[in-house]
């Protein structure tokens, strides 16, 4: 029996999320090591199975001249939302974590809107600052820097991964090599991160260098399967399903760390999911029938 694309969409989006979840948790696995060292060498992994498809592909970056500038700011904000999630996930309960990262996709449409004129209609903006109001019950603003850096961090990090998402659209709208991309990113943070390495390099055990291969490893997975997941089913009729990560994110807290998320933190994930469900029933139910009429 021949699977729909939709559901292989579904299903290939809901392996990616267990794929991310599991990334968090090694990161966190590894230790106290600086979230820039981190950093390198999940990129490390990532880049040298970038180029292995790359070289089997036998593809051409297709990069033009004016696609440069959006492939660097796609490196650089990438990069930035890599570095700032790794320190949340250090810093937070692994669900809050996995949870502020997610309000990447509302920050991609404000992006979209901002940079590729996107048409930005009253409910998609009203379901932004709604997951923004969500995201503000996971950060809880304090005064207190010690206990806040985490959650800003957070936030931060999936307002720079909106960004780099907004950049993959106009980069896939010029042409460019998806593969070549993701290649690109990757070189480009290890490049970043690889001075703070070879100064202030933290000596590492043999079970924290296969726990950060291990978050290379599961990261690549995701980013295979979740491109796998919108070549065989488009984002509004999928994207919700990415949420799934936060189950997986919650049962892996508290299954390697014991971690409980507090009513409010909960409270803000309800906010934030209800948000993403009325976007996806908006662009897939009311806005095709009105639209028609």
């Amino acid at each position: 029996m021949k699977i729909p694309s939709r559901h292989k969409g579904i299903l290939l989006i809901i392996c990616s999320a267990f794929c991310f979840a599991f990334m968090n948790a090694f990161v966190r696995l590894s230790g106290d090591l600086p979230s820039v060292q981190k950093s390198f060498f999940r990129n490390l992994v990532a880049l040298a199975i970038a180029v292995v498809m790359f070289v089997r592909e036998r593809g051409r970056p297709n990069v033009s001249r004016s696609a440069w500038p959006f492939l660097l700011m796609r490196a650089a904000f990438g990069t930035v939302g890599i570095l700032c999630n790794f320190y949340a996930i250090d810093h937070l309960v692994l669900s809050d974590a996995s949870m502020l990262n997610k309000m990447s996709p509302f920050f991609t449409i404000l992006f979209s809107w901002l940079l590729l004129k996107e048409r930005l209609r009253w409910p998609q903006a009203l379901a932004v600052l709604t997951a923004f109001l969500g995201s503000m019950l996971i950060v809880k603003p304090s005064l207190d820097l010690s206990s806040f850096s985490g959650s800003l961090a957070g936030l931060c990090g999936g307002i720079a991964a909106g960004a780099a998402y907004a950049m993959v659209r106009i980069l896939g709208q010029k042409g460019v090599n998806k593969t070549f991309i993701v290649l690109f990113f990757s070189g480009f943070s290890c490049l970043v991160t690889l001075p703070y390495l070879v100064f202030a390099f933290h000596p590492m055990t043999w079970l924290q260098l296969l726990t950060l291969i291990g978050a290379g490893t599961a990261a690549a997975g995701g980013q295979f399967a979740i491109t796998a997941a919108y070549c065989c089913a488009p984002a509004r009729e999928i994207s919700v399903y990415d949420y799934s990560q936060i189950i997986f994110a919650t049962a892996l807290g508290f299954l390697f760390f014991r971690e409980v998320p507090d009513v409010w933190s909960f409270v803000g994930y309800g906010v934030i999911i209800a948000a993403a469900v009325a976007v996806f029933w908006y662009n897939n139910y009311w806005l095709p029938k009105h639209t028609e009429a």
